[in-house]
């Protein structure tokens, strides 16, 4: 079994499968979209992990989304931590977090981020992020 990145658990606090996780997601996007804001940024951080551009692009707000998406050379991602999950209302979300990395020169780095989401058309996408 291949862990999923994003370090979710079950319920005997074992890691997931990638394909029991965000695989579902990420590898079959157009009929099984993540069913909250939160499956979506542990997905979308799966997706930098893997270098998965055409999902990110996919799951990006199409009023935010960036033309293309380059990936930094020899960044090794080493985990994700959820610290809080907020509903705001029926198709707006809050999702705050911290992943940390290492570069190519070996620094390590944390990105720890408040995330917001909005539902459109039973879809969640990721509209932007706070830096804390």
């Amino acid at each position: 079994m291949t862990a999923c990145p994003c370090g979710r658990l079950d319920a005997r606090q074992r890691a997931l499968a990638y394909a029991d996780c965000c695989g579902r997601y990420l590898d079959n996007f157009d009929a099984t979209p993540a069913p909250d804001a939160e499956s979506l940024m542990r997905s979308r951080y799966t997706a930098f992990v893997r270098e998965r551009a055409d999902y990110l692009l996919a799951t990006w707000h199409a009023g935010r989304r960036p033309a293309r998406l380059d990936f930094d050379t020899g960044t090794r991602w080493l985990g994700l931590e959820v610290k809080d999950r907020r509903l705001r209302d029926a198709d707006h979300a809050e999702v705050e977090f911290v992943a940390r990395q290492r570069d190519a020169a070996g620094r390590a780095h944390r990105l720890h981020e408040r995330s917001h989401f909005v539902r459109e058309d039973g879809r969640w996408y990721y509209v932007e992020g706070t830096l804390r």
